[in-house]
Parts: structure tokens; C-alpha cells; sequence
């Protein structure tokens, strides 16, 4: 039997500190460079010859304030903030790469359906079907007063809005245009046949959409999609429209936990298992020797701030982890940031307090972290993927671009030794490359249900969310 394939992303956000914070200071990143296209075009040319499957692109909408209820860490150590926009980005990258596909946040709570499906369709133009959305319905309430809220929707509300935002989405994406509208016909003066393109006319209880989609079809028509959630809403929110999952975790078993409620949420959706490809974030730290791993593991350790992944995870559960004593217990809140977070971290059973997360967090981060020699990484690797069913990984960079280059260069050739990573790109598409089924969605994906009501589009005068 084949072994199974590691898939690979590398995480990164069009900002200084992203994951492992601190590590900006070290003498040899060059996050500071973030504002130049040569940084990113760069970085894209470096993952595609170690054969990343895509680059993930995080994204946030507000501000890092609830530590210490403001953003002076955040700012002094760059949280974050500044954070530039991500979409912008990959035009660039593309044109200097031709497999390397663009994992893009966009948070729907913030953009409207209509101009997003345009955005998305262009980048797949130009991308070649490259182009994946990570849908988010954001955590910040710095973002939502931001934009004109007192706060953020509630938790549950979010995903209500997100199903019907991908409801109107399917229907522009999927069902706007058949596949044989354009003809670009010269002699005939016929570009797209007036009778195949067909109006949209969304009426629901968050949008209200009339309008033919801007953009002709792509490569793709839908984007890959990409989710992370774990709370019940958002496993279920996976099962019915992710292609792929980011999620995080610390153990075997709590990773192999969450790896089977994905893979029960497409079932109960009328998927497949495997019509979700689950990746975990990570760090991964490696030298030639594991001595030298061990070395540079605490070169690192001195440019980290342990307390500024502290003020990152304080946003990420809406908690203001400053107010604590250092060995008091980390108490339960009812909060409108990450559900599953807060669950997992508070509590008088949890065990957690702010010197543990302190400890937790020593290299800027509270990712899992291997260090090693390529054998001990590739060893490390191998078993989270056999005993948690993991697809993949998604890769932090803690010194950049150093953290990736010693990757590509000392790991991967490990993986391909034994069979777990690729040795070449297969051709086509994001989706084509890592589902083999072709460039569009699956039959049983939920968008495709907009496929065959391209007729009944133009004629229905309401139509609701999936």
C-alpha cells in the first residue's frame, strides 16, 4: 500500500510578526522587507522549488487591544499591525511562479458577496486556477467597531450570515454563466451570448443581491475553499462547503479528535471522507545535526517575546490575559472570539494559567514545535500524519526566510527518500492538484447545486440560502 502523501502550505501574513513573535529582531529575518514585492516574489520562487503545494495567506480586520486593553505591545512588537492587504500580493507571485498555489483570507463580514466573487474570479484568471479563499467570519471586535459596529455578530449568527454568503457566492461563481457563454466570435460581433449569462436574484435574510456575476468563467469557477473552526458550528459549517481545514491542536489524540469530526462533518453533508484535506499549523526548527538544531532552537529563544504571543492569544479568546496573577487559574468568559479557544483554555478543570501560557508560548507562539535533525523532523512528521489521519501542514516561518530555505533544503529530500513528498507538480489546477478530480467542484459540494439552475436563475424571483 502507498504511503500517503504530506501536503504542505506555508503560513504567512503580509506583516512583520505573524506566529512566533519576537523573532522580527533576529539579525537575520527580513519580515521588515514585507512592503516590497521583491519579498514576496522572492519567498513565492523559494516554496515552489521546495514544491509547496500553496502559500497561506492569514488576514485580520482590527487590531490586537484586549491585552492590557490597548495596543502598546502590539505595536512595539508588531502583533500583527501593521498588516497590509494580502490579495494584492498574488498577482506578483504568480507571475513568477507556474504551480505555487495562494491560500487568501478574505473575512466576509466585511466584503460583500457581489464584489468578492469578482475579486476571487480575477485571480483565478490570472492565476491560472491557483487562487483558494480561506473563509473567515472574523474574531475582533476592534474590527467590528472599526466598521461601524458596537461589536462583532454573535458566534452562532456569524455562520448563519457565512452560509448564505456562500449561498450567493455558489449562485455568481457557478450559476451566472454557462460554461459555453463566451464565444469571442469576431466576424459575428459576439464576445459572451446574451441568452447564457443569467441574473442573480438573491433575497435573504443578510443580502439582497440582483445582478449578473462581472467576471466570465475561471479555471477554477470556485475557488478552493479553505475553513478553520473547531467549535460545533464551524465543524459543521466545514462539513457542507471546506475543501480544506486549517486546524491547530497539541497532541496526537486531540488532533486526531478533531481530524475525524471534519471528516464526519463532509459525511453528514453527503461528501466523502476524504473530500476535506485537513492541515495543522506548525513549527519546525532543523539543522543538520540534531545538536546544532538544539543551538539554534536557543539562538531563537533569545530574540522570541513570550509575553507577545500572550497578547496575540488574549485577542484570540477575548480574554485580558494582563489582569491575571501568574498562577491563578485562567477563569471561563462567554466571549464572541475563537469558541473553541476559549473552551479549550479556561476553566477551574483547564489547568491553565499565565505563567503556564507564558511557558507555552516561550518561542512567541503556542504552536507545536519540533527540532531535530532532517530524520528526527521527517520521523515527527510521519507520525502526526499516521496517527491522526492529517493531510498536511501548514508551516510558520520564525526567522525569514530561513526558517523555509533550511526546510526545503534539509527535510524535504528526507520526505521524498521515503516516499512521503512529491518529487514533481502534477498539472492543472489548486484543486486538481490536490484532489485529482478535476478543476471545478465535486458533484456532491454543496455549490454545485447552483450548476443546473442557470435557466431558472433569470426566471425565479427569490431565492434563499442552501
Amino acid at each position: 500500500m502507498a504511503k500517503k502523501q504530506i501536503r504542505l502550505n506555508a503560513f504567512n501574513m503580509n506583516c512583520v510578526g505573524h506566529i512566533n513573535h519576537g523573532l522580527w529582531t533576529h539579525p537575520r529575518d527580513t519580515s521588515t522587507q514585507y512592503k516590497t514585492l521583491s519579498y514576496w516574489t522572492e519567498l513565492a520562487k523559494l516554496l515552489e522549488r521546495g514544491l509547496f503545494d500553496g502559500l497561506f495567506l492569514a488576514d485580520i480586520v482590527g487590531v490586537y487591544d484586549v491585552y492590557g486593553g490597548g495596543i502598546e505591545l502590539t505595536a512595539r512588537e508588531s502583533i500583527q499591525l501593521p498588516v497590509n492587504d494580502p490579495l494584492l500580493l498574488v498577482s506578483a507571485m504568480a507571475s513568477h511562479t507556474t504551480h505555487l498555489g495562494f491560500g487568501v483570507t478574505a473575512n466576509l463580514t466585511y466584503e460583500h458577496p457581489y464584489l468578492l466573487a469578482r475579486r476571487f474570479s480575477t485571480l483565478d484568471h490570472l492565476t491560472g486556477g491557483r487562487i483558494g479563499w480561506n473563509i473567515v467570519t472574523g474574531y475582533l471586535d476592534s474590527a467590528a467597531r472599526a466598521m461601524g459596529l458596537t461589536a462583532q455578530h454573535e458566534h452562532d449568527r456569524r455562520y448563519d450570515q457565512a452560509d448564505e454568503y456562500l449561498s450567493v457566492l455558489y449562485q455568481l461563481w457557478e450559476g451566472s454563466w454557462e460554461d459555453d457563454a463566451v464565444i469571442a466570435d469576431r466576424l459575428g460581433r459576439v464576445y459572451a451570448r446574451p441568452d447564457k449569462v443569467h441574473k442573480v436574484r438573491h433575497h435573504g435574510a443578510f443580502y439582497d443581491v440582483e445582478g449578473y456575476h462581472l467576471s466570465e468563467p475561471s479555471s477554477q469557477r470556485t475557488p478552493l475553499l479553505y475553513q478553520a473552526g473547531s467549535s460545533e458550528r464551524g465543524v459543521n459549517f466545514a462539513g457542507q462547503h471546506a475543501e480544506c481545514v486549517f486546524i491547530g491542536g497539541q497532541d496526537i489524540q486531540a488532533v486526531r479528535h478533531q481530524v475525524d469530526r471534519t471528516r464526519a462533518s463532509a459525511v453528514a453533508a453527503g461528501r466523502t471522507p476524504d473530500a476535506i484535506k485537513v492541515f495543522m499549523g506548525l513549527s519546525v526548527i532543523v539543522a543538520p545535526t540534531e545538536a546544532e538544531a538544539r543551538e539554534k532552537h536557543a539562538d531563537y529563544l533569545r530574540y522570541a517575546n513570550p509575553e507577545a504571543g500572550l497578547a496575540h492569544f488574549s485577542s484570540s479568546t477575548g480574554i485580558d490575559f494582563a489582569g491575571y496573577g501568574l498562577d491563578e487559574p485562567i477563569r471561563y468568559q462567554k466571549t464572541n472570539a475563537i469558541e473553541s479557544v476559549v473552551k479549550a483554555f479556561t476553566g477551574k478543570d483547564s489547568g491553565w494559567t499565565k505563567r503556564r501560557l507564558l511557558e507555552q508560548h516561550a518561542l512567541g507562539s503556542r504552536y507545536p514545535l519540533i527540532v531535530g535533525s532532517p530524520s528526527q523532523v521527517a520521523d515527527a512528521l510521519e507520525q502526526w500524519v499516521d496517527e491522526t489521519g492529517l493531510d498536511g501542514f501548514n508551516l510558520t516561518r520564525i526567522v525569514t526566510p530561513e526558517s523555509y530555505t533550511d526546510f526545503i533544503d534539509l527535510v524535504i529530500p528526507e520526505l521524498q527518500t521515503r516516499g512521503r513528498y512529491k518529487t514533481a507538480y502534477e498539472p492543472g489546477t489548486l484543486r486538481e492538484k490536490l484532489f485529482a478530480q478535476g478543476a471545478r467542484l465535486p458533484p456532491d459540494h454543496a455549490g454545485t447545486h447552483w450548476r443546473n439552475l442557470t435557466h431558472q436563475a433569470s426566471q425565479t424571483p427569490r431565492q434563499t440560502a442552501i
